[in-house]
């Protein structure tokens, strides 16, 4: 019978154990505080914010909020930006992508400093995960590799499938499972006989960005299947990139849309706000014994 894995219950999980370890924290008179910025009224941004500042109030982190106007400059973002990276209440800085067309993303994300860099963007952070050094990890990937272990899929020695190549999740999600000592294929738009490599994986991950995408041609009997795309159908009703009743007789294990991944990435979120707290209360020690 195919296990459905529960991205909710999983995170909520995650959360419980960041919520206990943030009041630890606090007894010890550290703090932790995120500061959330959102350029524009994106509606889909707005609630992604708001859901992440909710997360934040249930775990007990502090939520500075910025919600700037559209036309703001990209040099006033910047500004906000290096403000922030010298607050010392402030220990972690999230900017909510897309921005608008006027500012550079890229410019953005490396103005942030690589020690509050809670998303994982940062070109440092990129390195160390590359490096196998110490560093925040993307959201997303971070959290597939959660759900994976929680539910008791082993990595180690596996053909995992990446179809996927960006930056925020199908690079680093290769890296992570290369980690794991998985044995990791990274497909992509231009890539040739995608049904044949897919169908070798044990573990697929899914990141492509098309609606129902994967169907059961790509799927080898008894793999585990991630689904990392988040889309609305004809009638309006969300589904990711793998065709979830196509394909779910023939898995393993496969994550649902909604209720997958996505939740993940805000519990990963504040897992990485918590570590952002507890590195700056080592800093904190090391200048008082020095």
């Amino acid at each position: 019978m195919t296990n459905i894995i529960d991205g909710k219950a999983i995170s909520a999980q995650i959360k419980e154990e960041v919520k206990e370890k943030i009041e630890k924290l606090r007894q010890k008179g550290g703090k932790a505080a995120l500061a959330v910025i959102q350029v524009g009224d994106d509606p889909a941004s707005g609630v992604y914010v708001k859901n992440k500042k909710n997360a934040c109030a249930y775990v007990g982190i502090a939520s500075l909020s910025y919600e700037l106007p559209k036309k703001t400059s990209e040099v006033e973002l910047l500004e906000l930006i290096d403000q922030l990276n010298r607050m010392e209440e402030c220990n972690g800085i999230l900017v909510q992508l897309p921005l608008p067309d006027h500012i550079d993303e890229n410019k953005v994300i490396g103005a942030i400093s690589p020690d509050k860099d809670v998303d994982g963007f940062h070109v440092q952070s990129a390195g160390a995960l590359c490096t196998g050094q110490t560093g925040f990890i993307p959201c997303t990937p971070a959290g597939v590799i959660e759900l994976l272990k929680r539910s008791g899929v082993e990595i180690e020695g596996k053909e995992c499938v990446v179809v996927g190549r960006s930056n925020i999740v199908g690079k680093p999600m290769a890296l992570l499972l290369l980690r794991e000592n998985g044995t990791v294929t990274v497909a992509h738009s231009k890539t040739k006989n995608l049904k044949e490599i897919c169908r070798r994986a044990d573990i697929l991950v899914v990141a492509i960005g098309k609606p129902k995408f994967i169907n059961r041609e790509y799927i080898k009997k008894g793999a585990v299947v991630i689904d990392v795309g988040i889309h609305r159908n004809e009638q309006n009703k969300l589904c990711g990139d793998v065709d979830f009743e196509d394909v779910k007789d023939l898995c393993d294990a496969i994550t649902p849309v909604p209720g997958g991944v996505g939740p993940m990435t805000i519990a990963m979120l504040m897992q990485n706000c918590l570590q952002a707290a507890e590195n700056a209360g080592l800093s904190d020690r090391k200048v008082l014994q020095s």
